[in-house]
């Protein structure tokens, strides 16, 4: 497997096909011992999550019935744009990933599931769970790199139009779910004779009956019942803020686990006869975790482990945390960066790399930070523990 962004070392380059095949094995261990524990400990976080979300929304609603009073006004914009936050990244975005299918709950799985996002829910998980956590940050097969409008990779050919996608990242993540609802139709692909036209407008359909929807239900209903206490103005604002807040923090998160430097990039033919190994190979390097409290990892939807959530998207995300030491203790035996760091400098490192591929190679090379991801020793490889037995046997 070829890591596709020019640099002076290959991060993998020191990995035989043995040692990818026993990192395989390791990781596959890691997750089916995951599997054997997942319970009534986890039930109950992900019904208690739902629970509280729940409530909070209808808590933060109730007040706004009254925003024309400051203190109500204040408190249930606060209160519904985390409630908004909590629906989409802890609940929705990994009910849908089918972590909780196991549970045989038709109210809490994937297949039944539909989230307060305007993108519907089987066209999501489509394009996010069918292709993106397929084809990880391949080049040309994951849309997900810059979602077809940036240039986020040195070797993606550039064009004038990229002068301007700092302008364009901004103004995607303040519609982010408007942007994905788009995305998810996958509209350039129609363009370019790619997708049915029949297809696209039973998608185009359902987008536009997602997107009514949701927005009857933040602009028109809800303001509508706070009219006969003088509260319409307000309620109306306080959804637009909730839904800008959560567009803001999605678009931020989904950013840091994706972009920052240090993550790398891959050829299409990188992944031609891929094995299992080399599959988890390329999740671990072309993700990036963000540091955080245990309060920062829930408003993330545990995407904060980015590179856990990446190798086993579909296990419950209150595991993350839990195996998070075992994938670290396997990158530094393999000789892999763990690549992570705290929100505010993964968001620079982000947007910093989008400004600066905004521009031809030539200029930004000029502002190219130094190397985030650095050569790593590795403390236990197995062909070099297996070699060493052979020796001593042969000794």
């Amino acid at each position: 497997m070829t890591a596709l962004q020019k640099k002076e070392t290959n991060p993998i380059a020191h990995l035989t096909a043995y040692d990818i095949e026993c990192l395989g094995k390791e990781l596959d261990a890691i997750r089916d011992d995951v599997i054997c524990q997942r319970g009534a400990s986890d039930a109950a976080y992900i019904r208690r999550t739902i629970d509280v979300q729940r409530k909070l929304e209808l808590g933060s609603r109730g007040l706004l019935l009254f925003s024309k009073y400051k203190p109500a006004f204040v408190l249930g914009t606060v209160g519904l744009t985390v409630s908004k936050i909590l629906e989409n990244m802890e609940i929705g975005h990994n009910v849908m990933h089918g972590q909780w299918d196991w549970m045989r709950d038709p109210k809490i799985h994937s297949t039944t599931w539909e989230w307060d996002n305007a993108s519907p829910a089987d066209l999501w998980k489509h394009s996010h769970n069918e292709l993106h956590h397929t084809y990880t940050n391949v080049l040309g097969r994951d849309n997900d790199l810059g979602y077809g409008i940036m240039r986020v990779d040195e070797d993606q050919k550039w064009a004038p139009f990229y002068l301007g996608q700092p302008a364009w990242n901004f103004i995607n993540a303040c519609f982010f779910e408007y942007g994905i609802a788009a995305y998810d139709l996958e509209i350039g692909k129609y363009f370019a004779g790619r997708k049915d036209k029949e297809r696209f407008k039973t998608d185009g359909r359902k987008v536009l009956n997602k997107i009514r929807q949701q927005m009857t239900k933040d602009y028109v209903i809800h303001p509508v019942l706070a009219l006969p206490l003088g509260s319409a103005r307000r309620t109306l604002l306080a959804n637009y803020i909730a839904n800008l807040g959560r567009n803001l923090w999605t678009h931020s998160v989904i950013m840091c686990g994706h972009f920052p430097e240090g993550v790398e990039t891959f050829t299409k033919t990188s992944i031609d006869g891929e094995t299992r190994g080399d599959w988890y190979l390329r999740q671990m390097i072309g993700s990036a975790n963000i540091d955080g409290s245990k309060a920062m990892h829930i408003a993330t939807g545990n995407l904060s482990y980015q590179i856990e959530h990446h190798l086993f998207p579909d296990l419950p995300s209150n595991r993350y945390q839990e195996i998070s030491p075992k994938i670290r203790d396997i990158c530094e035996r393999y000789g892999l960066q763990y690549v992570t760091g705290p929100l505010h400098k993964q968001v620079a490192s982000a947007w910093g790399k989008v400004i600066r591929l905004s521009l031809p190679n030539h200029i930004a090379a000029k502002f190219a930070p130094a190397p985030r991801r650095s050569v790593v020793e590795p403390t236990a490889l197995p062909s070099h523990l297996r070699d060493a037995e052979k020796a001593s046997a042969a000794a």
